[in-house]
């Protein structure tokens, strides 16, 4: 049976469909969203004009970056470099995973700049006497109160050096301290062992972020116990329970932030073929 049109007539005309205000983007499937929920927001927001959000984007939303979403999943760890360092990387074997590297506080050379400091406002008021004193031995007071000085900064530069080279370094299987400079000294703790683990921070040290760690392990000898002046305890607090209690979850995440690090070329080359 043949339909015939308004005018009445009988013959079969080729009509084109009507076109939405705003066409549905490509997809994958006849019925997007209805297997993936991310394929869902991408076709809405495709219908709404805007374009179409990430896998990664979505992820992002959904992670809770408030201090009160939760212990471990509302805070993230601080910054740490994504490789170790050459000081850290020959303690390091190869079938552990590097989780970061810090240096203790500044305020840890807190005294040690305040005898360089001293020493030297000493140094020029003793000049200044000497330069005042008319006898022989003024050249060889002068000379010894500069070998002091130069002894004194010395030492200031050595523990700069020192502190520079010491390390706490965590990994999925361990939390090591390096310290020294010419004599290495190298402590670790395996993660298994820690039987508690608190942090300690004064009222200068809310102020400036910095606090004491005192780890407690099942043997009685212990290499590395008390480590004073880490920056940033609260969140290498957080961040080492999480390594002990959900290794999976640090594992997961950082293969979340790898993938959102690699380039998105489809678009790119979905316009291509279209042009």
């Amino acid at each position: 049976m043949t339909d015939f049109g308004a005018g009445g007539s009988g013959d079969s005309k080729d009509t084109e469909p009507l076109e939405p205000p705003f066409p549905r983007a490509p997809s994958d499937s006849p019925t997007p969203g209805a297997d993936d929920p991310t394929r869902e927001f991408q076709a809405g927001a495709a219908v709404g004009g805007a374009p179409a959000a990430a896998a990664s984007d979505i992820d992002g939303v959904r992670f809770d970056d408030s201090p009160a979403g939760g212990l471990l999943s509302g805070v993230r760890a601080p910054a740490v470099p994504d490789v170790p360092s050459p000081i850290s990387a020959r303690y390091l074997f190869p079938t552990e995973k590097y989780r970061g590297e810090w240096r203790r506080h500044w305020v840890h050379l807190m005294p040690w700049y305040v005898i360089g400091t001293l020493a030297t406002f000493i140094m020029g008021f003793a000049s200044g006497l000497f330069m005042k004193v008319e006898s022989d031995s003024r050249g060889t007071g002068m000379t010894i109160t500069i070998l002091i000085w130069l002894a004194i900064l010395g030492l200031v530069g050595w523990k700069i050096l020192d502190w520079y080279m010491d390390r706490f370094i965590l990994t999925n299987k361990r939390i090591m301290l390096i310290q020294g400079v010419i004599t290495r000294s190298v402590a670790m703790m395996p993660l298994g062992r820690v039987t508690d683990m608190k942090y300690a921070q004064t009222p200068m040290g809310r102020m400036l972020n910095y606090g004491e760690f005192i780890i407690e392990s099942a043997g009685q000898d212990q290499a590395l116990r008390n480590v004073p002046h880490l920056p940033n305890p609260n969140e290498l607090y957080l961040q080492m329970c999480e390594e002990m209690y959900e290794p999976e979850a640090v594992d997961e995440r950082e293969a979340e932030e790898e993938e959102d690090l690699i380039p998105d070329e489809a678009p790119k080359k979905d316009a291509g073929a279209d042009a």
